[in-house]
């Protein structure tokens, strides 16, 4: 499996005092699915340890980690026949046993199952520690409805009610949105209020099966980070990659800085691991020449939540 590193933090390009953080390593891991559950466990625990052995202190996982992509196509009657239990199932159990062999948190997506009539599951984001302790779990909120990303007849958006929890864990605040997520500036911003460093999409995007010479890879990408230039965060945003019947994914995992700069990145069509040191300090440096937050004008956002005419939008 590739490792592409950045153990050494570049400068602070709006530092005026030298960092006092201690740099905070982590890793992602790029894969690919298997139809043979041992095959994917295998390369998944693969890229975990490589990560843990050059110090990672976490490991993010792309979305629904363990499953093969399931909205190509449109779910039938009771979509979420699928859909695991959170606790019990085996994402948090492989996630759990990964984390205690390495050491490490280990973050993953799952297919949670509702007790909804409608049969409609979340898309779910997890945090692991090397105790099996469950640190964090975020629903993805924003659920596409295109071809070849049918997510709406398998998720349900995930609550209004604390929509963008910040959770606190090896001295840093992540937050923990999930791949439709990373498209909308609102959900960035909301983070970045709340106060989170990094924040990580889980993401399972490529190919458009409607428009097979449309590569979206390069919008994706800097629609990301120019989220995380105006928010002052650090993205962490691991993809699968490889063809799944409709959709090829094409990989591209990267880790960004709140400057803008691609700090690791992933090829488009090889399983690998990234792993990078964040100073968490460069947000502070950033935000305080460029203060974003603090010169909002929320009086002036009322349209941001008016009723819109959605009809014709195919997202």
């Amino acid at each position: 499996m590739l490792t592409i590193t950045a153990l050494t933090p570049p400068e602070s390009l709006a530092a005026t005092s030298p960092s006092t953080s201690a740099p905070l390593r982590v890793g992602l891991v790029q894969h690919r699915w298997h139809e043979d559950q041992n095959d994917l466990r295998a390369e998944l625990s693969e890229g975990i340890a490589a990560a843990a052995k050059l110090g990672a202190a976490v490991v993010f996982l792309p979305e629904l980690t363990l499953s093969r992509y399931p909205a190509s196509t449109p779910a039938g009657d009771n979509p979420g026949r699928e859909a695991e239990d959170l606790l019990t199932g085996p994402t948090l159990t492989f996630a759990a046993k990964a984390a205690a062999e390495n050491q490490v948190l280990v973050h993953a997506s799952l297919y949670e199952r509702s007790e909804a009539e409608d049969g409609l599951g979340f898309n779910t984001a997890i945090l692991v520690s090397p105790g099996g302790e469950l640190l964090a779990r975020t629903r993805k909120l924003h659920i596409p409805v295109t071809a070849g990303y049918y997510e709406d007849t398998y998720f349900r958006g995930g609550p209004a009610e604390d929509p963008y929890p910040v959770h606190e864990a090896l001295g840093a605040k992540f937050g923990l949105p999930t791949c439709w997520d990373e498209w909308f500036p609102e959900v960035a911003r909301a983070y970045s209020l709340a106060g989170a460093q990094v924040l990580v999409y889980p993401t399972a995007i490529g190919s458009e099966p409607d428009h097979p010479n449309f590569d979206t890879q390069p919008l994706w990408q800097q629609v990301i980070v120019g989220n995380g230039i105006a928010n002052g965060t650090f993205m962490v945003v691991p993809n699968r990659h490889g063809s799944e019947g409709l959709i090829t994914f094409y990989g591209s995992s990267f880790i960004s800085d709140p400057y803008g700069r691609i700090l690791v990145q992933a090829p488009r069509d090889e399983s690998a691991v990234l792993v990078a040191d964040l100073d968490l300090q460069h947000r502070e440096d950033w935000l305080a020449l460029f203060p974003f937050l603090a010169t909002r004008r929320p009086d002036t956002y009322s349209t941001l939540t008016a009723p819109v005419n959605t009809a014709g939008a195919k997202r």
